[in-house]
């Protein structure tokens, strides 16, 4: 059992969680493969530093393997397939789309908050394939200022729902993420939101490699 403390916005109050570990159920010859998504394409995002910052945590692990695919190097079109996703017939400049999303377990979906919502770019992503998606669990790290991104977070839950992927509970949410890291990239804070991070990937691993499990 970990025992955690929660802190409010000025870390002016402590309370102690307590927090039930995940079952260990990752064989060690067939572990989950994580595939990381850095949904923002803007130029001067913040994103890459977020990415950053938790690939080392996630490439540290031993109970998954992991990629990080950043969707500036995707030129997905908005959603003008002449058949639906769902009907798996993808056009050519969608295949190789399909393919990265096929070979991950699990996903881990680094995102800002733009207007309440999330990237325009993200959605496309999402949409373009459907079978892929389907029975594998979704995590988010989300980005911003008050909001920590958690309103992005809040509507890509129920688009994922539709794509037959399992949300997890725990998150990272950065509020004003920009004052969180020095400018070397650093947290100011890396045991407490390190800490979160663990705890995400705990929870998306074990639903990774259950689902992994009950797929085959």
């Amino acid at each position: 059992m970990t025992r955690i403390d929660s802190r409010c916005e000025h870390g002016a109050a402590a309370i102690e969680i307590d927090i039930l570990p995940f079952p260990p159920i990752v064989p060690e010859s067939n572990l989950p493969h994580v595939v990381v998504v850095l949904a923002s394409t803007r130029q001067g995002r913040f994103g890459e530093t977020v990415a950053r910052w938790l690939m080392p945590i996630i490439e540290a692990r031993e109970d998954l393997t992991a990629e990080l695919v950043d969707l500036r190097d995707w030129k997905l079109p908005y959603y003008d397939q002449p058949k639906v996703p769902m009907a798996g017939e993808y056009e050519k400049d969608v295949l190789p789309w399909a393919q990265v999303v096929g070979r991950g377990d699990g996903f881990v979906i680094v995102t800002p908050e733009y207007n309440y919502g999330y990237p325009a770019v993200l959605k496309s992503s999402l949409d373009a394939v459907y079978a892929e998606w389907n029975r594998k669990p979704v995590a988010f790290v989300s980005y911003g200022g008050w909001g920590a991104g958690v309103r992005a977070v809040e509507q890509l839950r129920q688009v994922v729902v539709e794509l037959q992927m399992a949300s997890t509970r725990g998150g990272v949410n950065l509020q004003f993420a920009r004052r969180l890291f020095d400018e070397d990239g650093n947290l100011h804070d890396p045991e407490f939101y390190g800490g979160a991070a663990t705890r995400m990937l705990d929870e998306l691993v074990w639903w990774a490699a259950a689902l992994k499990a009950a797929r085959q």
